[in-house]
């Protein structure tokens, strides 16, 4: 299987809910060459586990297809707090999809 790494930017977001959730949106262009390229291998909730790197953080973590076309990152709270990041910031990031099969 071949693997996909992208560098992106992309806007914090927080998906309101009793336990709110900080969230990336995958720009459409991104998210159309995932799906095409891996959406067959979507676990859960149309799951795609990837690699992220924001500054100098690395974690593993999924992406979750959502029906407007794009893919959902969630940022823990970890992370934010390690890379000083908040709502609203918008933020490069490295995705990497590898060894799916």
């Amino acid at each position: 299987m071949d693997s996909w790494e992208k560098t992106i930017k992309a806007r914090l977001w927080i998906y309101e809910a009793p336990a709110p959730w900080y969230m990336i949106t995958v720009p459409l262009k991104e998210s159309t060459e995932i799906k095409k390229k891996f959406g067959m291998f979507h676990r859960g909730w149309g799951s795609i586990p990837v690699i992220v790197q924001i500054g100098s953080s690395n974690w593993k973590t999924s992406i979750f297809w959502e029906k407007k076309g794009t893919y959902l990152l969630p940022i823990k709270k970890e992370i934010r707090k390690a890379e000083s990041l908040m709502n609203g910031n918008e933020l490069t990031l490295t995705l990497l999809i590898q060894n799916l099969v």
